[in-house]
């Protein structure tokens, strides 16, 4: 967790494993062009890893990781994507009222030590399964 000393402790080997991945695939959007905004931003009902501008379109990224490749992606699924959106429409509402920005969601996965960017991974609405 970012300025906050002393908490770092508090989360898990895993959580610390996440975070770090977190900071280098932002590092890494930011190498392609993206401007990061805001990470890690918590609501009771889900949490934003980052929050960026692409252009003229702001992004809600998920990073996702897992040691064994090809198993990152599905790790999104629909119950991960709604408290997504979730915290996605409460960043919206706090910081532009009704007036929302263009939008989408992003993933990226970091795998076998390699990074890939799905751009609009999955929309505002949920797909019908």
């Amino acid at each position: 967790m970012r300025n906050r000393p002393g908490l770092a402790n508090l989360r898990s080997e895993r959580q610390q494993t996440g975070d770090r991945m977190e900071r280098t695939a932002c590092d890494w959007l930011e190498e392609k062009g993206v401007q990061i905004v805001a990470r890690q931003v918590r609501y009771r009902f889900g949490e934003l890893d980052a929050v960026a501008q692409d252009g003229p379109v702001l992004v809600f990224v998920e990073v996702r990781s897992r040691r064994r490749a090809g198993m990152a992606a599905a790790s999104v699924d629909r119950a991960k994507r709604r408290r997504i959106r979730l915290a996605a429409q409460q960043y919206l509402k706090s910081r532009f009222g009704d007036d929302w920005p263009a939008c989408r969601f992003d993933v990226v996965i970091a795998e076998a030590g390699r990074f890939e960017w799905i751009r609009a991974a999955f929309g505002a609405e949920e797909e019908e399964e």
